[in-house]
């Protein structure tokens, strides 16, 4: 398989955006949209499209902070982030102009799913609470809480969340609190809690175990398992 990657410049109207598109080269292939984590679109994201166009879909990484926009300290990366979680409406809005924006690359067939982590497991789930034109979304070690723009959400997407029980951004209570938004929207929804797991285990810069940031190749090797079996169930 030939794999074609690429970035690309997108508009919500306002912004401008630079994504990053791989195709398997052949085809019109279904669309699986990565979220970044709070630096921005990066080479983990980046990485993790080529490796899903590697499996047979098309795959964009998304940007929604903006063409240039990165972090490169805590400090900054907040920055960047603070304001979206704060204005889940604007958040929302520049998701659906990635989607619209993958959706219009050549070579997809118009089926879409999305996959995020940590900030950009919140945008998955944001997706799916706004209806956005995803069958199937899968957060990994994502925030759960709820959009206040959408406080009665309805969701069609089939939801998993892939969460490390000892995760310090995602409590316990934030667990239940979760569950219970979903039920209450008529989601078909998962929760995968690794026990023994923190935060940010897929990536393996994370080694910061004292803050409950740990790296976990198992956990990891498990998640994708359980977020590949999801993808063949509702992009086919």
């Amino acid at each position: 398989m030939s794999i074609s990657t690429g970035l690309f410049d997108y508009s919500d109207g306002t912004n401008t955006f630079e994504g990053y598109f791989a195709h398997p080269g052949d085809g019109d292939r279904a669309l699986v949209m990565v979220c970044h984590a709070w630096g921005g679109q990066g080479d983990f994201e980046r990485n993790v499209a080529d490796e899903l166009a590697g499996k047979g879909y098309a795959a964009l990484a998304a940007d929604v902070y903006g063409k240039g926009m990165r972090g490169s300290s805590p400090e900054e990366n907040e920055k960047l982030m603070n304001p979206l979680v704060g204005n889940r409406a604007e958040l929302q809005s520049r998701l659906a102009a990635s989607l619209k924006a993958g959706l219009g690359r050549d070579g997809v067939n118009g089926k879409a799913a999305s996959l995020g982590f940590c900030f950009g497991g919140l945008c998955v789930l944001d997706m799916a609470r706004a209806s956005q034109d995803v069958h199937g979304v899968v957060s990994f070690h994502g925030l759960l809480g709820g959009a206040d723009n959408l406080p009665s959400p309805k969701v069609s997407a089939k939801v998993l969340a892939l969460h490390g029980w000892d995760d310090p951004l995602a409590t316990p209570e934030n667990v239940s609190e979760f569950s219970k938004e979903m039920d209450g929207a008529g989601a078909d929804w998962q929760l995968y809690a690794y026990g023994g797991t923190s935060h940010a285990f897929t990536n393996p810069e994370a080694q910061d175990a004292d803050n409950g940031m740990q790296y976990r190749a198992d956990i990891t090797r498990r998640a994708w398992a359980a977020c590949d079996d999801l993808l063949a169930e509702v992009l086919g």
